[in-house]
């Protein structure tokens, strides 16, 4: 019973996508849904966008074992990213009317710097996009009782949320993504209630929280190696995802520029406060379950927010659970499948081929979703990093690539073409060699790639005025 009401809800969502792709005409229909979204929706998709498997499943299991020290980078990093967007971004990349992210690095630091930074974006989506596919090759499993393999369950998902990205672009993201906004919010808080009852109380939960110690490692020990290791979780997150496509795209497709600050600020505090959410629902099973935990625990601990459902909710509450997670899932599948896609298109393709038809381009972007969905199957199917480990790595390689030269080019009048290209590549050696040569050092390898990128834009920005100037 519950796999059919996972089915119809499936097509359902599709069908809306679909519907929603009757819109496309041009290309900025496709990129930014003719930038005319209004607050409602756009925060919608900012928080949907987010709220995806790694908020449901990874952080819960990430939590149970670590406690709050182990969820510095997400929810913390993650929704204060979406908050400086909002206060130091929104505003001056929408007044630009640009259609990628990409196309502010040309415009700013010439053409090489526009294609470095945007293989560097693209190549981040990889994990990212991989952690919503395994998610939904899991949830096709656990519905079905093992029926649909994870690999089959991968396919499956893959390729349906594939249908309406490929054929709607950001108009089918931002419709589904309200849709499913309104789900994930009814259907955690619903199966909140149900749990609760169960567990004594919310207090209950939390009083248990505390005592095992859950709480109390949020900040570092005063120890250089602490501190630093707590700063990099912490900003690899909240200034990685910064220079991102899928954030870009929802500023750009607002109606105007207030809509996109607000729309930042709305979506960034919604996400905080409902991650915990699915925490607070996997630590209730400490209480409704412990076997269930110990079982997991130390094997997949991902399986544990689901297995309590199916074991210990009633079948509207696990219709609830289950239609509020692949809304989260697909919501984020199909705008992290967009981002790349489109920007690569933008960026990469167009710079090759500079008499593109508007026609052209969009059938060169559509062609770049397929192969991009593509690529991050295989990778899913592929990888034995946990879902919460893919999506913190994918943000690195933004980390100390992209984010100082975007944040210098908005706010220092004198970042240039040379310090830009520094800034990319001193950030890029610098993290590679220490990921390669001292992964465990003192140092971490992204916060030596970020200090490494600030010193190329400082040296080159400083360098006597010889008319650096973007080609």
């Amino acid at each position: 019973m519950l796999l059919w009401f996972v089915i119809i809800y499936w097509v359902i969502s599709v069908g809306i996508g679909l519907w929603a792709a009757l819109r496309v005409k041009n290309v900025a229909d496709f990129a930014a849904a003719g930038h005319s979204l209004p607050l409602p929706i756009v925060t919608a998709t900012v928080f949907a966008t987010w709220f995806g498997s790694e908020a449901v499943l990874g952080i819960p299991a990430v939590f149970l074992k670590e406690g709050l020290g182990g969820i510095v980078a997400d929810p913390f990093g993650s929704s204060m990213c979406l908050i400086l967007v909002g206060l130091f971004f929104a505003r001056h990349l929408y007044n630009r009317r640009m259609l990628t992210i990409g196309d502010f690095f040309r415009e700013k630091y010439g053409r090489t710097v526009e294609v470095l930074v945007t293989l560097c974006i693209v190549v981040s989506y990889l994990g990212w996009v991989a952690a919503q596919i395994k998610a939904l090759g899991l949830v096709f499993s656990v519905v079905s009782d093992g029926a649909i393999t994870q690999t089959a369950g991968m396919l499956i998902g893959a390729g349906s949320v594939l249908i309406y990205t490929l054929f709607g672009g950001m108009w089918s993201v931002a419709i589904t993504d309200f849709v499913q906004m309104i789900i994930i919010v009814i259907g955690m808080l619903y199966i909140g209630g149900e749990l609760t009852s169960q567990t004594g109380g919310v207090g209950v939960v939390i009083e248990h929280a505390a005592a095992a110690g859950q709480f109390s490692n949020f900040w570092p020990d005063l120890n250089l190696a602490s501190v630093l290791g707590f700063t990099a979780a912490l900003c690899t997150m909240m200034l990685g995802s910064i220079p991102q496509q899928d954030v870009f795209q929802r500023i750009t497709s607002s109606k105007n520029a207030n809509v996109a600050v607000q729309a930042a600020l709305l979506g960034g505090a919604m996400y905080f406060v409902f991650a915990f959410v699915p925490i607070f629902l996997a630590y209730s099973a400490t209480i409704i379950d412990p076997d269930l935990v110990k079982q997991y625990l130390h094997t997949d601990p991902q399986m544990i927010l689901p297995k309590l459902i199916l074991n210990h909710a009633p079948l509207i509450a696990q219709v609830m659970f289950f239609g509020a997670l692949l809304s989260a899932i697909k919501s984020c599948a199909s705008a992290t499948l967009l981002a790349p896609s489109v920007t690569f298109a933008e960026n990469i393709v167009r710079g090759f081929y500079k008499h593109l038809s508007d026609h052209d381009l969009l059938k060169v972007m559509r062609i770049t979703v397929l192969c991009f969905t593509v690529a991050v199957t295989l990778f899913a199917i592929n990888s034995e990093l946990s879902i919460f480990k893919m999506v913190e790595n994918a943000y690195k390689v933004t980390l100390v690539a992209a984010f100082v030269p975007l944040a210098f080019g908005v706010y220092w009048s004198k970042a240039n073409t040379l310090g830009g290209l520094l800034a990319v590549l001193c950030g890029l050696t610098v993290w590679i060699g220490c990921e390669i040569l001292a992964p465990k050092a003192i140092l971490p390898p992204q916060l030596a790639g970020l200090l490494a990128s600030i010193i190329g834009m400082l040296l080159g920005g400083l360098v006597p005025k010889a008319k650096l100037s973007a080609p």
